[in-house]
């Protein structure tokens, strides 16, 4: 039986850390991987890869536009473009050049977005995006992936150099744990972390753990918890999520996005659809974020272990 106790913590690492890693594997990989960058090479943890490929490595200083519409045009002579900058630049900034530009003609651009969600920390709410996940899955042909860890986000980055279309890749900036190690990853499917009975867990990005650790605070009250890791939130692994919920008959789900548009509404519309059960929503309610030190800034606006446990109570009271 698959359970959070067998999983083994390598100390904490963060995720754009394991983009920097995954990008150089998937450069000497593929001689047509290229990278692009809107003047953010050291935050992006993109050195290395300058290094050994200067020859397939722009800098394009703060244009993030126009990085956009020159990684769509490098895709139509067969190169696969990577570019490189914070989740805000990455989304919000170019959306019309990735709508007409890259996902309207299917590019095979790799969209890799840094410093998303509150822990971004210091940088504040004008930096903070939380909206990119369902800007970003409301486009037709976009994938969207949000690894749990460093070593997750290294393997979600070779990955997406092998899959043909665009791709949004979301990661963040603090030191997170890193678990998934002895894990296998694969686009699409998500991964089973706990086995339990009464509730589903469903998480992604920096809010897996999260669920980890409120799974296992649960556990000492006698709540039995699937805890899944939805780290491809489209094309979305429906199969694993009707499975848990028809065990469970009621689910909690966690995200370091808004309310709305995110993982929690992709569930809720897989359920409403096929199996309408109690769920409750771990997300930032309509708000903005703010300047403020990432755990602070996850507590205030909703998205700690506690809160992911009172979700959970309150789904279970609503369980039919």
């Amino acid at each position: 039986m698959t359970s959070i106790n067998n999983l083994v913590v390598n100390g904490k690492k963060a995720t754009r850390d394991g983009f920097g890693l995954g990008l150089l594997e998937a450069g000497r990989a593929n001689d047509n991987v290229v990278a692009l960058t809107a003047d953010l090479l050291g935050s992006l943890k993109m050195d290395d890869f300058k290094k050994e490929f200067s020859n397939r490595f722009f800098q394009v200083g703060i244009a993030e536009a126009n990085m956009m519409g020159m990684a769509a045009g490098m895709a139509t002579v067969g190169k696969i473009p990577f570019t490189g900058t914070f989740a805000n630049f990455s989304t919000g900034r170019v959306y019309d050049q990735i709508r007409q530009s890259i996902a309207y003609s299917h590019k095979n651009v790799k969209i890799c977005a840094s410093h998303a969600g509150l822990t971004l920390g210091e940088d504040g709410a004008t930096h903070q995006i939380l909206e990119d996940i369902g800007m970003m899955r409301m486009l037709p042909g976009m994938s969207v992936i949000v690894p749990c860890d460093a070593h997750q986000t290294k393997l979600a980055t070779m990955a997406i150099a092998d899959r043909f279309g665009p791709v949004y890749l979301r990661f963040g900036r603090p030191a997170w744990p890193v678990f998934t190690e002895n894990l296998p990853f694969e686009i699409g499917k998500a991964q089973i972390l706990n086995e339990g009975s009464d509730l589903s867990l469903i998480a992604t990005g920096h809010l897996v753990w999260t669920c980890v650790e409120a799974a296992k605070q649960l556990a000492t009250e006698g709540i039995s918890c699937d805890v899944i890791n939805i780290h491809t939130i489209k094309p979305l692994d429906t199969e694993t999520v009707l499975d848990s919920v028809s065990k469970t008959r009621c689910v909690v789900t966690a995200e370091e996005h808004q309310i709305y548009g995110g993982l929690g509404e992709a569930i809720a519309g897989i359920l409403a659809r096929q199996l309408p059960v109690p769920q409750e929503f771990v997300a930032v309610n309509d708000s903005f974020g703010e300047s403020g030190k990432p755990d602070e800034l996850l507590t205030k606006y909703g998205l700690g272990i506690g809160n992911v446990v009172a979700a959970a109570k309150s789904a279970l009271k609503r369980k039919k």
